[in-house]
């Protein structure tokens, strides 16, 4: 028997939402020089990057939180039907057997095949870990 599948809608925003401020704090005060410099991003083309305009990527980043925290309420409501979890141990649950499961084997190629330093993935693979977790505890106990 398929559950019964009620969002809250105004949770998957305010979860995007604070996907989103972690980013900003993640990659900003918190890394965001350590993660520069792993990454190869130097202040200049950063500069020339935020002349240009950085509006579509911006969108697109929020297009991917959107979905990011849409996908995560779904893996709630499944979590809930078939595991009868539920409250913040469901979405701290949740939140992390989806990084463990999806985002972190997904991201072992930067360090892998492309040569990025495995600190740099540390510092990607922590952000999404907090991220999902937070996320899951709005999506989880907000009714």
């Amino acid at each position: 028997m398929q559950p019964d599948i009620h969002l809250n809608y105004l949770a998957i925003v305010a979860a995007m939402v604070a996907n989103i401020v972690i980013g900003f704090l993640w990659y900003g005060p918190l890394f965001g020089k350590s993660w520069m410099a792993l990454a190869g991003l130097h202040k200049e083309k950063l500069d020339a990057a935020k002349a240009k305009g950085m509006g579509p990527q911006y969108m697109l980043a929020t297009v991917g939180s959107l979905v990011m925290s849409y996908v995560l309420a779904h893996s709630l409501v499944f979590a809930n039907a078939y595991l009868n979890v539920s409250g913040m141990s469901a979405g701290l649950q949740v939140g992390f057997w989806n990084w463990l499961g999806f985002v972190s084997p997904v991201t072992l190629g930067t360090g892998l095949w492309e040569g990025k330093p495995w600190r740099l993935w540390a510092i990607n693979n922590g952000y999404y870990l907090v991220s999902l977790l937070v996320m899951g505890v709005i999506l989880a106990v907000w009714p």
